[in-house]
């Protein structure tokens, strides 16, 4: 009876074990039991204004607008309501690549009449333009104000939901279907790789640099990709059994109220004003770091 109840134990664990992995919780599904404001906004609207409102903070062309923008993304965030940890998440896959703007930028500016040089070394061959430290700046702050933003967009509806919502505005439908197949499967094939990584290890495999660590991990990429075709052919042809014909079936509505378009036009007359600051230099010290 000991070892009954042991096997059965153990078997409803795996099983257990295996519904986490196969079926991942979605962006957005935790946060969307929460009600704020950007949680009851019409996705269709709230993607397309958050969407220009990135678009303008990136034509920014000044520190000092770029700086407004990342302050307008982090009140955005704060209300509603994402965990902080998951944009400092983003933000640090993004600080390695930004970092390389302040070795790079300063090196290869061209050099503008009134720019600040500073020269290494007796020979003019390596030169330190500081208005590059500006550019790298520039481009930092924008690229994390859009990032900021991307966290109420993406985490505040559930993932299907979003996808629903940029078919409605005119994404072509196997671009949506993609989408969904590609974050569904994504932690399948995640298992797959972590379950060949496993044997690879319990075999005595050891990476190092050395002839045998390449050929080994280009056996096992192939592994995993001869694996994955087969996998996509069998949900293909299960798909196919089931009727699908193209186009996955859904009950999703929307329905805009005046306060999703008044918020949507917000955002809109807020992109145009950044652009509007931008242009004509009324931020404090704008013009300095132009």
């Amino acid at each position: 009876m000991k070892l009954g109840k042991t096997s059965e134990t153990s078997r409803s664990r795996s099983r257990g074990e295996q519904e986490l992995w196969a079926v991942p919780e979605l962006p957005g599904v935790e946060e969307g039991r929460r009600q704020t404001l950007f949680h009851r906004w019409d996705p269709r609207i709230k993607i397309a204004s958050l969407l220009l409102f990135s678009f303008c903070a990136a034509s920014v062309g000044t520190v000092g607008t770029a700086l407004l923008c990342c302050a307008v993304s982090a009140s955005a965030l704060m209300v509603a309501g994402t965990p902080w940890r998951l944009a400092a998440r983003r933000i640090a896959a993004m600080a390695a690549f930004l970092a390389m703007f302040f070795v790079v930028l300063p090196l290869t500016v061209p050099v503008l009449p009134g720019d600040q040089v500073a020269t290494l070394g007796h020979g003019t061959w390596i030169q330190i333009n500081f208005r590059g430290f500006s550019v790298a700046a520039l481009v930092a702050a924008k690229a994390m104000s859009v990032a900021l933003l991307m966290e109420p967009l993406l985490r505040t509806s559930p993932f299907p939901r979003t996808v629903n919502a940029l078919a409605r505005l005119g994404v072509p439908d196997p671009l949506c279907q993609m989408l969904l197949i590609m974050y569904r499967y994504v932690f399948v094939f995640r298992h797959e790789m972590s379950r060949l990584w496993v044997g690879m290890n319990v075999r005595g495999f050891r990476p190092g640099t050395n002839r045998r660590t390449i050929h080994i991990l280009g056996n096992f990429l192939g592994m995993l990709f001869v694996r994955s075709l087969e996998r996509t052919e069998r949900v293909h042809e299960a798909m196919l059994c089931r009727g699908f014909t193209g186009r996955f079936p859904t009950r999703e509505s929307f329905r805009s109220t005046p306060l999703d378009w008044a918020l949507g036009a917000g955002w809109v007359l807020g992109g145009v004003a950044v652009l509007l600051l931008d242009r004509y230099e009324t931020l404090p010290f704008s013009g300095v770091f132009r």
